[in-house]
């Protein structure tokens, strides 16, 4: 899972920065290749998954866009592609109150925190429950991204939660 999130990670890259959040359905290569035998030239069976690109997500609420998703049978997982913004540990004293401030008010402040650093998150899940989190750093100032990637299950519990939840039957 976790090569599969790097390399929807790098997919995304390689488009740039301030990009919209981006879906993929992990799909079985081989189902995929019986299925459209004319993509044969693009796919390689070694790999297990293949990541399928799907139509934007609307517009507003991401929380609520996932919880209006459902997949078919032949989805074995998905994964989600966005661009976060990471504070450093303590900040969040700095933040306005959770339960006064609307999610658009945290994000402002968060955007505008003199200390934040923007990133590139992929979450990748899938039924059975493995999951796993890629995000990269964007530098400062540049629209290059720095080399340094960070890799746990545990970087985003909430959207693993949020994506395991478009699988359930």
């Amino acid at each position: 899972m976790a090569a599969l999130a790097r390399e929807i990670e790098e997919f995304m890259a390689a488009g740039g920065w301030d990009q919209p959040p981006q879906l993929f359905a992990l799909v079985p290569t081989a189902a995929l290749l019986d299925e459209q035998p004319e993509l044969a030239g693009q796919l390689d069976r070694a790999n297990p998954l293949t990541p399928v690109a799907q139509e934007a997500l609307p517009e507003g609420d991401l929380a609520e866009a996932l919880g209006r998703i459902a997949w078919p049978d032949l989805v074995i997982g998905c994964a989600l592609a966005q661009e976060i913004i990471v504070l450093p540990p303590g900040s969040e004293s700095e933040l306005p109150d959770v339960a006064e401030a609307d999610a658009e008010s945290l994000r402002r402040a968060a955007a505008d925190h003199p200390q934040r650093t923007e990133a590139r998150l992929v979450a990748a899940v899938v039924r059975d429950g493995e999951g796993a989190c890629v995000m990269r750093l964007r530098g400062a100032g540049s629209e290059e991204p720095v080399d340094e990637i960070v890799e746990s299950p545990d970087l985003a519990p909430n959207l693993v939660e949020a994506l395991k939840a478009t699988l359930l039957p």
